[in-house]
């Protein structure tokens, strides 16, 4: 209960204490029975209260004197004993300016250089002197070698020590850049190279397509092997993808360089899967980024972490898919799911256009004629802008095909089949509340792909090669039962491949010919459908206004809209495709507020990806058309926004490299 320190001192223990207390009481029991007892106990009582002080002022004594000893490590004229302790250590005042440093100190951190009168922070690689107070000191490099530094406080200044951490932080530093990265490359045209070019033009590239892969692969520690005609899986380690991504992938640009013919260039896309716990984790990862590569038209290259994604090149125009097999096995399993459905819902996205309302009709028609289910199409007929093909419709007898949300919400149960057209995205179609009710979902899409897409679709067809979803749907209905399109139906299929493909101009290929011409033959009057583009003298003139007042900027078109008007949406997607006229513009970008958000219209003819450009503010789209929405941003400030994304890409150098 009472022990002695190894210097002489007494202190006491907690339970001497508690002894003393109980004592006390006992005394103060038995002074009613017996006084002599009484005396006794009360002066054993005292004579431990005269112990347990003798104790607490030995304890002070004691504290005061480690205290003491504790503010003479840091004195400043006690340089021996800062040298006695056997790392780097400082003594630093409370402006965090270097009081003393140790012999270690100035040989292994200042070089043989005198500290004192320096900053700790000119010593530390952040140059922050607080982090030197948190749990974990901070990390630090001096010379050649890591440590970690830390601080304790005492009154009026700081000791300050640095605990060599080299071996650690080199074999962390080697762990993580060593982890295993796995890839996926796909030759890209491989069969449509095969098909055009002569059997030996064809063998070349596909040769030479292997040798820049292999040519690539050997600059690191890594190796690839074959998996498929046109598929290569790689294994590499983390420090070479970090050196891949700040090159931007040059690999892209060698493949594209292959020309077959001097009319067509190879392509590749690769997935690569980082970051993953295991190598198994990281080839599924690979093979969701080469997806989203591909979804994305290719020729670049799509880096998967966790659930983010990185994207390289996507340049190309991409090559149209030519084989109707894959639309012939998805009409089949479309035609089943729709089948086994109570009723179909159909929709497009938010403010919807003529090519998402044509493919929301065709398919309606195909539903309803070729497979006799009820079907109706959800639209919201104050904001689409394709008012007129909405009302050439309804004053043919079947404005009962369209219905508002809440219409259409009522009609839902655990047995119908959303159909989502033009969109694959959950945040931009033409209602989210739809969405979330229906469970069974079928998307029928051409845009490129963006990270956030609808992932639980029963039948998710995916085209972005395709023109427009109105084509597909052309495609597709031809499949979809023995009936027949009527004249009004094939011309709102055609009106929406005519402004996807700006009347045929932009990402047209034999598919979307096929197309047209199928459309024609089941009666498509192209005057009547030019008359489906037809605009009010008002939006005329707010088109040429945007117009007349764009601004050139680094090959980019820039027109902001200064008040809203009615027709600000249809005016500015057509001030946009003006823009692409004008001589030495690849892109044009239409801005205009509607309530407090910014709206920006891009265009390209293919030389400049806008979907890109777009995806950096929030967007999506396509190559050559695509969109995005600002939210709490003025036009000034949503312009500036944009023209540092320009920069950043390097919009000139392209546009440069392009003519």
């Amino acid at each position: 209960m009472v022990k002695k320190r190894k210097n002489g001192d007494l202190y006491i223990t907690p339970l001497f204490l508690v002894l003393c207390i109980v004592m006390l009481v006992m005394a103060a029991i038995t002074i009613r029975w017996n006084v002599y007892v009484f005396a006794v106990e009360l002066l054993a009582a005292a004579a431990a209260i005269v112990v347990v002080v003798f104790g607490i002022i030995n304890l002070k004594k004691y504290l005061s004197r480690v205290s003491e000893e504790a503010l003479n490590s840091i004195d400043k004229t006690s340089g021996e004993k800062l040298d006695r302790i056997a790392v780097p250590a400082l003594i630093i005042g409370e402006n965090s300016e270097i009081i003393a440093a140790n012999k270690l100190f100035r040989s292994c951190i200042s070089r043989e250089r005198e500290p004192i009168g320096d900053s700790v922070g000119d010593y530390l690689t952040n140059n922050n002197p607080d982090t030197l107070y948190s749990d974990n000191g901070t990390e630090t490099l001096a010379g050649d070698k890591w440590y970690i530094a830390f601080a304790v406080r005492a009154e009026g200044a700081s000791v300050v020590y640095f605990v060599d951490n080299d071996l650690n932080k080199r074999n962390s530093d080697e762990y993580v850049e060593s982890r295993p990265v796995v890839a996926i490359a796909s030759f890209d045209n491989k069969e449509e190279i095969e098909r055009e070019a002569e059997e030996g033009e064809a063998s070349r590239i596909s040769v030479l397509v292997e040798k820049t892969i292999a040519k690539w692969v050997s600059s690191t520690t890594g190796f690839y092997k074959k998996i498929s005609g046109g598929r290569y899986i790689i294994i590499l380690e983390e420090r070479f993808i970090r050196q891949f991504i700040d090159e931007k992938f040059k690999v892209l640009e060698e493949i594209r360089e292959l020309k077959i013919n001097d009319r067509s260039n190879a392509t590749i896309s690769i997935g690569v899967g980082r970051g993953g716990s295991t190598v198994k984790e990281c080839e599924m990862w690979a093979r969701q980024a080469l997806d989203m590569a591909l979804g994305r038209g290719g020729d670049q290259v799509a880096v998967k972490q966790n659930e983010t994604y990185q994207f390289f090149g996507g340049v190309s125009k991409g090559v149209e898919k030519r084989d109707k097999v894959r639309t012939r096995v998805i009409a089949t399993t479309l035609a089943n799911h729709v089948n086994n459905s109570s009723n179909v819902v159909i929709m497009g996205h938010r403010y919807s256009d003529l090519d998402s309302v044509g493919s929301c009709i065709g398919m309606w028609s195909a539903v309803v004629k070729g497979m006799h289910r009820n079907a109706y199409i959800v639209i919201d007929k104050q904001q689409t802008l394709a008012k007129a093909l909405v009302a050439s419709f309804e004053k043919s007898g079947f404005e009962s095909i369209f219905k508002t949300e809440n219409e259409a919400f009522e009609l839902i149960d655990d047995h119908t089949l959303l159909i989502v057209t033009d969109t694959h995205s959950p945040n931009f179609v033409e209602s989210k509340a739809i969405y979330e009710k229906c469970k069974r979902v079928v998307v029928i899409d051409h845009h490129r792909m963006m990270v956030n897409h609808i992932d639980n679709a029963l039948v998710f067809y995916h085209e972005p090669y395709a023109s427009s979803a109105c084509e597909m749907t052309a495609e597709l209905v031809q499949y979809l039962g023995d009936f027949s399109l009527s004249r009004l139906e094939s011309e709102a299929l055609l009106s929406g491949i005519m402004l996807d493909t700006k009347n045929f101009v932009l990402r047209t290929g034999v598919r979307t010919f096929e197309a047209a011409a199928f459309l024609r033959s089941n009666g498509a009057d192209t005057v009547e459908v030019k008359r489906l583009f037809s605009n009010s003298i008002d939006t005329y003139k707010v088109k040429y206004k945007l117009v007349s007042e764009a601004e050139i900027f680094n090959y980019c078109a820039i027109a902001c809209a200064d008040s809203a008007t009615p027709d600000i949406r249809i005016a500015s997607a057509q001030a946009a495709d003006e823009l692409l006229g004008i001589e030495n513009v690849k892109a044009s970008f239409v801005m205009y507020k509607t309530g407090k958000t910014v709206n920006i219209s891009a265009r390209s003819l293919g030389d400049l990806n806008v979907q890109v450009i777009m995806e950096a503010l929030g967007g999506g789209g396509h190559q050559t058309m695509a969109a995005c929405q600002l939210e709490n941003l003025s036009i000034a400030e949503a312009r500036e926004k944009l023209l540092s994304i320009i920069n950043e890409m390097e919009i000139n150098k392209k546009a440069d490299s392009s003519t």
